[in-house]
């Protein structure tokens, strides 16, 4: 572009081209946040930024920087480019940042080193795990981020420059307590805290504005993440799921998760897929506490892997009844 006079808008010859990579990158990072929950909006990532941010500044920098980070690496290594600029090398780098700041401390130079390595490793990861599911045509979904946390989790406690807890986080498997019956305010706090959890975010707060950014995308969009959040919360109602639980979206994120894949993202909206993302998403709710059980030694953070196993098998299986039908 030019001024009057015919001087460049931006001072050199070079600045334009610059200036539309760098604006280019920064919408395809925007998007990969975005990506977490299935919506390639640029709007949506700064609305989600706007929601880490809520819970706190660094949760938010470690959120941009991770996906920079994973969609900087997919760019270098060549990926297909209508994967970068849609958000897909994104969202798994987004998550596993998010979770090193949560888990090992935002504020120690280790985790941020290790957050953007893990990063850049999970660009690596979803590759080869695409290359294994394409071969029933399965989507990866957040395998890759699951895969990595888990590692980081485990393997956290074995190294003193990493784990700066006093203990190590291993303990058995135990039956659940505390109250039961819940509250209204159980209620409307965990609505809400369903949707920030998948960010690993309790608050309710950063609950609604994330799903304000996904209504923002679309109004499909935000009634899925709602119908996902009421199933998770009768589902585990319906089991006697502690009410501290129910209230810090503990035991409905992955049914908003599973309710959004089946309905629209992967399989054609309609009554019938809809009919079989609630069917997922209340399983999702009821296979949280056994992966978690099973995750127990490691601190119990079962992350979205009942959200992956849930909508993989439902996916899997889906060709085998005609009335639904894929995207």
């Amino acid at each position: 572009m030019r001024a009057g006079g015919g001087v460049h808008e931006w001072g050199t010859a070079i600045d334009g081209p610059f200036r539309a990579r760098y604006m280019r990158f920064v919408i395809e990072v925007l998007r990969g946040q975005a990506q977490v929950d299935f919506v390639p909006n640029a709007l949506t990532g700064v609305v989600f930024s706007a929601g880490l941010c809520a819970a706190g500044w660094e949760f938010g920098l470690y959120g941009l920087a991770g996906t920079a980070a994973g969609t900087a690496t997919a760019r270098l290594l060549g990926v297909d480019r209508d994967r970068i600029t849609a958000g897909l090398e994104g969202f798994n780098a987004c998550l596993v940042a998010v979770g090193c700041a949560v888990l090992l401390g935002a504020c120690h130079l280790s985790t941020a080193l290790l957050a953007l390595a893990a990063a850049a490793l999970v660009t690596v990861l979803t590759a080869a795990v695409a290359r294994l599911l394409a071969t029933w045509q399965l989507p990866t979904f957040t395998l890759p981020f699951c895969m990595t946390a888990s590692a980081l989790t485990i393997a956290a406690p074995g190294f003193p420059r990493i784990w700066h807890e006093e203990a190590g986080p291993a303990a058995l498997p135990r039956a659940a307590d505390g109250p039961v019956p819940l509250t209204f305010s159980d209620l409307w706090h965990g609505f809400f805290a369903n949707i920030g959890q998948i960010f690993f975010m309790p608050q309710w707060y950063v609950g609604l504005i994330f799903l304000l950014g996904l209504f923002l995308a679309g109004r499909r969009a935000g009634v899925l993440a709602c119908v996902g959040s009421v199933v998770g919360l009768l589902t585990a109602w319906a089991l006697g799921t502690p009410a501290e639980q129910v209230a810090e979206g503990v035991a409905g994120y992955n049914a908003v998760l599973v309710t959004m894949a089946l309905c629209g993202v992967v399989l054609v909206a309609d009554a019938w897929s809809l009919a079989y993302a609630v069917a997922g998403a209340a399983a999702a709710t009821f296979l949280h506490p056994a992966l978690a059980a099973l995750f127990a030694p490691s601190g119990g953070h079962a992350f979205t892997w009942p959200f992956v196993l849930v909508a993989l098998v439902f996916l899997a299986a889906a060709p085998a009844f005609p009335r639904l039908r894929r995207v």
